[in-house]
């Protein structure tokens, strides 16, 4: 028997307009841009990605739901997209809703709003999570079992968090340096738990070589494998099965229609692909579930630091690397206590909305220049720009939360 995982992150974040300094302690609305085609509208972006990505691949997925009662997916949704999908596209609630009730589609438990609270404040991380929990429970009817932190960030800690919270697995990046000799297309446990520990959390890790094989090089014209057929894939994963019988693929779900854009070929190589996988006899999908209960754990698993699924470094470089990212950081989670104490929901909802774990992207200086995806993805000219108008929010927070002791 082999099976594929394949799990597919939703997320758009809430994209802070260019604040001025002027703006302060006057205008208290930083989230809806007045006009609809600026950077920074995130109607605008998130109508855009819906027309590339989330109703072509929603769709491909649900018809290959219907098709074959072996091909299975796993979706992680932030709180932040689940809010603009109810405000712009409630039919993409209701379609995920469809997926899930088959049985077919499983949700992934992470936190709310993509941050990486987990590093900085492990109680705004615990109401995070419960936070995105309700919120899955209240649109799907479902729990989540499994658990993804924010860019797949893990290390041994995340690992004794989810075993002490009871999620069946947790997900991670199956990086060399980590696993050395051993293979990602196993089940593994969480490293340093107790010696009574009665539920054991299973490590899923990513297959990053195949998962990136499509999430990035698919229409790389330079890559050497290009282009990429079903066939020449399909050859890939049956030769990779022989190291084990997972082979976990884990993407951004913009992967499809957005990165690699609709005429590459893209949604019609994946509809082929789960057709070819499913044809060959004792192959299946399976959801994150029933792929930690795949096969007993071969190992155990330490990330004594931790990796993330970004970038060439695969750690939280991209995120904490410069001296803006650090002071805004720095800065927004010191306030934390503050804001909480004014009960202020409008308040607490923006402070929040301000850990999204993007906004700290945005400001990452490392690649700038070369015009990588740190630029393509940011709404704003620079990380200058992103850090300027970033802290001219967090001062209009802090005069609001003074007002509320006044």
């Amino acid at each position: 028997m082999r099976a594929i995982c394949l799990y597919l992150h939703l997320h758009q974040p809430w994209r802070y307009e260019r604040y001025s300094v002027f703006d302060v302690a006057h205008d208290h609305n930083y989230w809806d841009e007045i006009d609809y085609y600026d950077k920074q509208n995130n109607q605008r972006i998130f109508d855009k990605v819906c027309e590339k990505s989330y109703h072509p691949m929603l769709n491909l997925l649900e018809e290959n739901i219907r098709k074959h009662k072996n091909f299975k997916v796993s979706l992680s949704i932030t709180g932040t997209w689940l809010e603009q999908a109810e405000l712009w596209h409630k039919d993409l609630i209701h379609q995920i809703r469809r997926m899930v009730k088959t049985g077919q589609c499983e949700i992934v438990a992470e936190t709310y709003y993509h941050s990486m609270s987990f590093f900085y404040s492990k109680e705004e991380f615990a109401e995070q999570v419960k936070m995105h929990t309700e919120k899955i429970k209240a649109l799907f009817g479902t729990t989540p079992k499994v658990f993804r932190n924010t860019e797949l960030s893990y290390n041994d800690e995340v690992g004794q968090w989810c075993t002490e919270h009871g999620y069946r697995a947790v997900l991670a990046e199956g990086w060399d340096k980590i696993l050395g000799w051993r293979s990602p297309n196993h089940v593994y446990k969480v490293a340093g738990l107790p010696a009574d520990t009665k539920t054991e959390t299973k490590l899923l890790l990513k297959n990053y070589r195949l998962s990136d094989d499509i999430a990035f090089r698919f229409s790389n014209r330079g890559w050497s494998e290009w282009p990429l057929t079903v066939e020449k894939y399909q050859d890939w994963l049956n030769m990779d099965s022989l190291r084990g019988p997972l082979i976990n693929l884990f993407m951004d779900f913009e992967t499809f229609g957005e990165h690699q854009w609709a005429d590459t070929g893209i949604f019609q190589f994946m509809n082929a692909l789960i057709s070819r996988w499913l044809s060959e006899y004792d192959n299946k999908f399976v959801t994150v579930s029933e792929a930690a209960e795949l096969e007993a754990p071969q190992d155990e698993i330490s990330m004594p630091w931790t990796v993330t699924w970004a970038d060439t470094e695969r750690d939280l470089s991209a995120w904490m690397s410069n001296e803006m990212q650090q002071e805004a950081m720095t800065k927004l989670y010191s306030m934390r206590e503050e804001i909480l104490a004014t009960k202020d929901k409008a308040l607490i909802n923006d402070f929040r909305k301000l850990t999204t774990s993007d906004h700290a992207y945005y400001m990452c200086t490392k690649y700038w220049n070369d015009g990588d995806v740190h630029a393509y993805f940011s709404a704003y000219d620079s990380p200058f720009d992103a850090f300027m108008y970033y802290m001219n929010v967090l001062r209009d927070l802090e005069w609001r939360a003074g007002q509320k002791k006044a």
